[in-house]
């Protein structure tokens, strides 16, 4: 494995963690959205920053 590679993972779990914690913060499901990041990268973060906040139901 070329060190930049490892960079790179790195870099792609930290933002799948970020965008976790923001979809979360945001009343969405963490797992799916770090799923999704995993897939989507940045365009996630896109998404979940522009989505409104999720009503929840009690």
């Amino acid at each position: 494995m070329h060190p930049n590679d490892r960079d790179f993972y790195l870099g792609w779990g930290t933002l799948m963690l970020i965008n976790a914690g923001l979809a979360q913060g945001k009343g969405r499901s963490g797992f799916l959205w770090s799923i999704a990041s995993l897939v989507l990268g940045p365009i996630a973060t896109l998404l979940i920053v522009v989505l409104p906040p999720q009503r929840r139901s009690d």
